[in-house]
């Protein structure tokens, strides 16, 4: 572990931006407003904006390193090295890996599920970001029941969400054919067998959201779509609202104090890819309390900026949405912020050209773990003015 010293940047404090020097020792933020003294690195950050890591509850982009076409495999471990290069090149220090463990074969599997949470806890050591387990259960999926209780009491779990996929559109029910390797008329035939479980589901998640409680892990509810389904998930203590499909439901949540959900690229492309509600919409009502990458790791940093560009939110609340609000909906009390004491997960992003903010170092739990401009590190011990190679 190597103490840095970041010099001079604007730094997100307190909900303001204000020019300072912070140094890290170890793996915590030392102190604000700090002289160099000892620090082994010293990066100038003048110019620059220093903000709190990117905090991403749900990022499921992995899978197209997983599988990036239909059919097409690459190893577990691959996978998720080259999506925890990708999460730290576009500033996220904290990575809950959305893993849906479903009824379908394929991509969405029981296998699946258990050799990306094996291999998870074997990888994160040497990974950069935080990369923590987010399992996404099917209620339909009633075989898994038992197997995730034991994984819950275990403490595998990070946070747990509760999905229905069960009814597929005839439309979409191509796409699933591909990933789950089955033809249609299969395809046809399993999601007739999981409409047949229907009446034992509400026992299920009811048992299951007793296990979570009695883990201490957090709960997401995913496409609430109505008030009375949100009010049911919230009386067995799931308190983060995934994506509600309408303002009402997202009102009901936000009226109750939940934490209310919405995808980054939602707001980056103007509007839901499904067609439901607009995440820009919501955040200027006070109805979106996170933002999370959902499918594409660039989209919360761009997100930001997108919502400070179009007047939606200043920078510091919009970075609040990627960044501390997310850390406190997963109970993680020590990151999100620039103070002394909290976690050193920080990132110097250069936002000179309007809408493209380009990041220009990472450091992750007080490692130096991202770097796209050498002319920006100094070697301390040596003189000020020496540049160290990249």
């Amino acid at each position: 572990m190597t103490d840095i010293f970041i010099e001079g940047g604007r730094a997100l404090v307190d909900g303001a931006f204000t020019e300072t020097s912070l140094r890290i020792a170890g793996r915590d933020i030392d102190a604000l407003d700090a002289e160099q003294g000892r620090a082994t690195l010293h990066i100038d950050a003048k110019g620059f904006l220093v903000l709190p890591g990117i905090v991403d509850l749900h990022g499921d982009a992995f899978e197209r390193q997983m599988m990036p076409r239909p059919g097409v495999d690459f190893p577990t471990d691959v996978a998720l090295v080259d999506s925890d290069r990708q999460a730290i090149a576009n500033g996220i220090t904290t990575v809950f890996h959305g893993t849906t463990w479903s009824w379908e074969p394929g991509l969405r599997s029981a296998d699946n599920a258990r050799t990306l949470l094996d291999t998870i806890e074997a990888l994160r050591p040497q990974l950069a970001a935080d990369t923590r387990f987010h399992l996404r259960h099917e209620t339909h999926n009633l075989e898994a029941e038992a197997e995730i209780t034991e994984w819950l009491t275990e403490g595998r779990i990070d946070l747990f969400a509760f999905n229905d996929h069960s009814h597929v559109k005839p439309e979409k029910r191509g796409r699933l054919a591909e990933r789950a390797g089955l033809s249609i008329e299969a395809v046809n035939e399993l999601l007739d067998q999981v409409a047949a479980r229907r009446p034992d589901v509400p026992a299920s998640i009811a048992r299951l959201a007793a296990a979570a409680r009695a883990a201490g892990v957090r709960m997401l509810s995913h496409d609430d779509n109505s008030p009375a389904m949100r009010q049911d998930f919230r009386t067995l203590g799931v308190t983060i609202a995934e994506f509600p499909v309408n303002e009402e439901t997202a009102r009901d949540a936000a009226d109750a104090g939940d934490f209310i959900v919405f995808g980054a690229p939602n707001v980056v492309r103007g509007g839901s890819h499904t067609g439901w509600t607009k995440a820009s919409d919501m955040i200027a009502k006070g109805l979106c309390s996170v933002l999370a990458s959902d499918y594409y790791y660039p989209a919360q940093l761009l997100a930001a900026f997108r919502l400070a560009a179009d007047g939606t939110l200043p920078l510091a609340k919009a970075w609040d949405l990627i960044s501390s609000a997310p850390a406190r909906a997963a109970g993680l009390a020590d990151r999100g912020v620039l103070a002394a004491g909290r976690r050193a997960d920080i990132i110097i992003v250069d936002d000179k050209v309007p809408l493209r903010p380009r990041i220009v170092a990472v450091v992750a739990a007080g490692r130096l773990v991202h770097l796209t401009d050498a002319g920006r590190l100094v070697h301390s011990l040596a003189s000020r003015k020496t540049v160290a190679t990249a």
